[in-house]
Parts: C-alpha cells; sequence; structure tokens
C-alpha cells in the first residue's frame, strides 16, 4: 500500500485519460488521491458537436481536477474539440511521455485496488532498463486460473484497464501502423502467434485499423509490442475493475464477461518469477477466450465467470 510502503506519497506519475463521465473520473480520482502522487498528468478530449449537455460534462470532469489536495504538480493537455479516441489518447499519450519517463496511466473507468499503484511502481524501476519489458498492466482475465504462486508473470497481450510504461517503450507507438503491410505480406503474424484462427481475427483487426475503420489507440499498441518482440507483466489477479460498461460508454457499452471484474488486493512483498518466461498456456486461454472464441467457447467462458464471481 502506498502509504505503508512509501511515506505516504508515490514517486511515479499518474496520468489519466478522461472525457465526459465526471462520476466514474471521480470514483477513480479518490484511488488517485489515495496514493498521492507527485505528479498528476491529466488528458481530457472535447465535447463532440451536436451531443447535447456534453460541454456541460467535460466541463464537469475537468473540474475535478481542480481540487488536488496534496502537494502534487498538475500538467494539463484538454482538447478544445473532439478527437476521438483513436487521436485523443494516442497524441495525449505521447504527451505524457514527452514530459515523463515513465507513468501509470488510468483511464475515466478504470477503478483500481490500492495495492494497483505500488505494484506499478516497483516493477517500473526493476523493469526500468530492461528493453523486453514493454508495459506492465493491472489485469488478470484468467478468471483464477494460475500456473505458479509469484505475483506476476510475462504475456505477449497488452491489457489497458490500468497499466504502466516507459518513454523507451512508448517510441515504438506508431497510431496509423505504417508498417502493417510489410508484415501482413510477410506472414509476419503466423511467426508471432502460430496459431491460424489467431491469426485471421489479429489481421482483420488490423486490416481495418489501417484504413481508419476503428477509432481506437490500444491494438497498435498491442502490434507495437509484438514487433519489438516485447513481453508485458501481468498480475496473477486482477487489481484494477472497468467501471465504464454503459450504454453511454464508447467501446464498452455490451455485456462482457469483463465487465467489472472483482478486484484482489496483492500481497507484499512481490515475489518475482524466476525467469523471464512468457506463460503460454495463460495466453492461449486470452487468445482462445477473448480475442477469437469459438461458441463452445463464449458459452464455457460465461459459465466459468459465473462459478468464480458470481
Amino acid at each position: 500500500m502506498p502509504n505503508a510502503r512509501n511515506n505516504g506519497r508515490l514517486d511515479v506519475p499518474i496520468a489519466m485519460l478522461v472525457f465526459n463521465r465526471p462520476e466514474q473520473t471521480r470514483r477513480v480520482f479518490e484511488r488517485v488521491r489515495i496514493a498521492q502522487p507527485r505528479r498528476l498528468l491529466v488528458v481530457a478530449d472535447g465535447p463532440r458537436r451536436g451531443r447535447a449537455g456534453e460541454v456541460e460534462l467535460c466541463s464537469e470532469t475537468r473540474e475535478i481536477f481542480r481540487f488536488v489536495d496534496w502537494d502534487c504538480e498538475v500538467l494539463t493537455n484538454f482538447a478544445r474539440e473532439n478527437m476521438g479516441c483513436r487521436k485523443r489518447v494516442a497524441t495525449g499519450l505521447t504527451w505524457v511521455f514527452d514530459n515523463a519517463e515513465e507513468a501509470i496511466i488510468l483511464e475515466d473507468d478504470c477503478l483500481p485496488d490500492i495495492s494497483f499503484f505500488p505494484f506499478c511502481q516497483e516493477l517500473l524501476i526493476r523493469y526500468r532498463d530492461d528493453q523486453r519489458i514493454m508495459a506492465i498492466s493491472g489485469d488478470n482475465f484468467q478468471f483464477g486460473k494460475r500456473r505458479t504462486s509469484d505475483s506476476y508473470y510475462f504475456s505477449r497481450y497488452v491489457h489497458v484497464w490500468g497499466w504502466a510504461s516507459w518513454r523507451r517503450a512508448w517510441r515504438h507507438y506508431d497510431d496509423e501502423i505504417r508498417f502493417w503491410p510489410e508484415l501482413r505480406d510477410g506472414g509476419w503474424l503466423q511467426d508471432v502467434l502460430g496459431n491460424r484462427r489467431a491469426v485471421a481475427w489479429w489481421t482483420r483487426i488490423y486490416q481495418d485499423v489501417h484504413a481508419g475503420k476503428i477509432d481506437t489507440w490500444d491494438y497498435q499498441w498491442q502490434l507495437a509490442i509484438w514487433a519489438q518482440n516485447g513481453l508485458v507483466v501481468l498480475p496473477n489477479q486482477n487489481l484494477v475493475s472497468n467501471i465504464g460498461f454503459t450504454p453511454q460508454a464508447t467501446h464498452t457499452d455490451t455485456e462482457s464477461p469483463l465487465a467489472q471484474l472483482p478486484t484482489v488486493p496483492l500481497d507484499f512483498p512481490i515475489r518475482h518469477p524466476s525467469c523471464l518466461i512468457r506463460d503460454v498456456n495463460a495466453d492461449t486461454n486470452t487468445q482462445e477466450n477473448f480475442y477469437s472464441p469459438s461458441l463452445s467457447r463464449r458459452i464455457k467462458r460465461r459459465l466459468c465467470r459465473l462459478a468464480v464471481y458470481g
């Protein structure tokens, strides 16, 4: 916990990505207030034209950050007009890493357990100069499955509902994925994924991203990590709950087994893996259950969630 482990202060900067949801933003901000980072960077998108009440909602969301009541440097990057999820987050994160060598990133609907903050801080320091590690996430979507008693494992998949990274890793990000045609035509995804169903699924995704048909930023981040043969740290228990599955959400407006997953506080000291090896079983489970599931696996996934979380 931050108060017990770091004299009540978090040395690593926190970046918050917000838009038009003051209620969720306020809940996440209260967790940030407990962590008391020395630096807080806030990225906000602007209101969309023709959306009744959105100017007021965006303004109310931004006002929350006037109530920082601890010793903290606050930097803001507020868009005057709506940029959309893809451009606003991509440019916002580039601004974050222009101003910080490393940062913990939270979107307005990602509610972390308090242990998420010292978890990220310790691992940002531990892997700061290890080029193999590209990101640290607070998400676990394994529904109780684990192979070791360690606090975390290594994955090729990045989950971004509460995560952290370094400037050195983000410099590989390309919003337009201009190198995709070369990777596609060379059959490169088969080398990375080794599974025809997975290759077909991700190829469709990246074709649409490259063509500008998908207004999101995180698929590009995933591809950047794969292109560098990078790994991601994932905790062996879920540390962040997505509270944004509502009809008003941009990308999380449908029922999902990942909606509002319970969090489990992490025990300290952190138990580090003895080997830096990807957990192939966990990654296979992720790909087959969440990215390219068959009908039978979609049914099994729902039953599994009910069994674990009720």
